[in-house]
């Protein structure tokens, strides 16, 4: 994510959870800002049933902090997306540091990766765009297209709550002062919506 304004972009996050709990991730010099550790902490909360085993995909990468997040905590594998070339190189270097054979780093524009045909549907999808570009919309139109699983779940992170394809819904939502950051789904029918503030 983008640096929000009055604000420098700390020299490193830490992994909150897991096998690489207290594991710290540089954060590459320019624009990328990354999720606030109180945020991280709430989404994986909300995330912990579903993580074992998991499927994940991190748009935006930036840092990495959500798919290594998660691969942390027990997913299964995670598809990190990044089309920036330092940033890019920066992922393959966290990604040697912690031995994540399970992160498969892929430098790509994420709305130009996500126009081709789906080759498997996410369990967990992690849409995290700089701020203020307006691009949660439109990752969520071509999401809807196949990428995520039956029961899958979407995280978005954005300026605005975010405009939803036909027949998605939001499952848990929260806000800071600066982003509203919420967990929706293709189908929530049987889930019970939460808002946390």
């Amino acid at each position: 994510m983008k640096p929000r304004r009055g604000a420098a972009a700390p020299g490193f996050v830490r992994i909150i959870g897991g096998e690489w709990r207290g594991r710290r991730l540089a954060v590459p010099p320019g624009e990328v800002r990354p999720s606030s550790d109180r945020v991280r902490e709430t989404l994986f909360n909300w995330l912990a049933p579903r993580l074992p085993g998991a499927r994940c995909l991190d748009l935006f990468a930036g840092t990495g902090a959500l798919g290594f997040e998660a691969l942390s905590r027990g997913a299964r594998a995670a598809t990190l997306i990044e089309r920036d070339a330092a940033v890019f190189a920066h992922l393959q270097d966290m990604r040697a540091r912690l031995e994540a054979e399970r992160a498969d780093i892929l430098r790509y524009d994420a709305l130009a990766w996500l126009a081709a045909a789906p080759v498997t549907a996410y369990d967990i999808v992690f849409v995290d765009p700089p701020f203020g570009s307006a691009l949660a919309a439109p990752v969520l139109a071509r999401l809807a297209q196949g990428w995520v699983a039956a029961d899958g779940v979407v995280y978005v992170e954005a300026p605005e709550a975010p405009v939803l394809p036909p027949g998605w819904a939001i499952l848990k939502q929260g806000r800071t002062r600066q982003v509203v950051f919420s967990l929706v789904a293709p189908a929530a029918a049987d889930t019970a919506n939460e808002s946390v503030e």
